[in-house]
């Protein structure tokens, strides 16, 4: 028999999961992570976390609305979304989704009205309005009653919704097993942790702006508790390796494998980790850092997405060496992250200007006691 040669030919392809992808995962996991640090002081009345925790809502609710619009520009034709209403499918994820993102959106919206309406009251009442405006503002306060029951409602229709999103972003790349770095349950883990180290970040950031001082009761909970996310993230990240070296997991060590020759990716990895090593340091040591510490917190977040996304798919599923990606500068690439962040600042200027955020720190060192 002669011998034969078998030639494979490899197939570039493009970018499946666009920056739109990154920026919807980015600011969901924000919005979710910002709202559970809302509920010890607007739910729970823990002493000290009102201001905190009013200033986590705000940030939940601009990143939650803002989150959609890129999702619906990452379907490329975005009438398309009615799509999964009219053909629901049980195995994809993607379509399960489209029923948890309006569940959660729905119970943040309808609990921050609850939460907010006695404050757009008091900023009607006290003339620092316009006429318009604060005709805007008693409209929307709808008597600016507080309604308890309602408000324990919405947060725990609220909480589903977000469990639910957190569930459904990861599992939605996890289920691709065409990409071994993504076939792993570490990596829901690794999006709920930089998800929630993100919305402690962006309420820092917030906090810092806001004028609420540093020794707020809340303050020091809350680099803990990003602290805490750190060390679970690098636990996370060393078990993931470990189960790639040791191959005690097939999946792992065949993920490693192809991002292990990789100079980027090796900068990237300890870039990765040094700089979650840096924010753990600063959460517990330096808590007066608190702009530095919350840039650090947002930038492991986005990193974790970008990362997987965009690097991930630069991974060739058959062949060898790596696609390279580079950024457009066009709608899918570096003017929509513009036009995102644009949004972004639009609807916290809508939202602030109706309901400043002095007035949501307002006697937040003179709140409630713990109920």
């Amino acid at each position: 028999m002669n011998p034969t040669i078998v030639e494979t030919v490899n197939v570039a392809r493009e970018v499946a999961w666009l920056p739109w992808a990154v920026q919807y995962f980015f600011l969901i996991g924000l919005s979710y992570g910002a709202f559970l640090l809302s509920l010890p002081g607007i739910v729970g009345r823990r002493r000290g976390w009102l201001g905190i925790s009013r200033l986590a809502l705000l940030g939940a609710l601009v990143c939650g609305l803002s989150a959609p619009v890129a999702l619906l520009a990452d379907l490329h034709q975005p009438g398309r979304f009615y799509h999964f209403y009219q053909f629901f499918t049980p195995s994809s994820w993607m379509s399960w989704g489209s029923f948890f993102i309006p569940v959660y959106l729905g119970g943040l919206v309808l609990y921050a009205w609850l939460a907010l309406r006695p404050l757009l009251a008091q900023q009607a009442a006290d003339g620092g309005l316009s006429p318009r405006l604060a005709a805007l503002s008693r409209t929307l306060a709808y008597g600016g009653l507080e309604s308890r029951g309602a408000l324990l409602a919405a947060a725990a229709v609220a909480c589903v919704g977000a469990a639910l999103i957190a569930l459904y972003t990861g599992m939605e790349v996890m289920v691709v097993r065409a990409r071994p770095l993504w076939d792993t349950p570490l990596l829901p883990v690794q999006f709920v942790l930089t998800a929630l180290a993100g919305g402690i970040g962006l309420t820092l950031l917030l906090k810092r702006f806001s004028g609420l001082p540093d020794a707020a009761q809340g303050s020091i909970p809350l680099f803990r508790a990003l602290a805490a996310t750190q060390a679970l993230a690098l636990l996370v990240g060393a078990v993931w390796l470990l189960l790639g070296l040791t191959g005690m997991s097939p999946r792992h060590a065949e993920a490693l494998a192809q991002v292990a020759p990789s100079a980027a990716w090796q900068l990237t990895a300890i870039w990765a980790a040094g700089s979650t090593v840096l924010t753990l340091w600063l959460a517990l040591r330096r808590p007066g850092s608190g702009l530095l510490i919350g840039l650090l917190a947002l930038h492991s977040a986005w990193m974790m997405r970008w990362t997987i996304f965009i690097g991930g798919q630069e991974i060739p599923k058959t062949g060898a060496g790596f696609y390279q990606y580079q950024l457009p500068l066009g709608y899918d690439g570096l003017l929509g992250m513009v036009g995102t962040f644009g949004l972004w600042v639009a609807l916290f200027i809508a939202l602030t200007t109706l309901l400043p955020v002095a007035r949501l720190t307002l006697m937040a060192s003179i709140d409630h006691p713990t109920s």
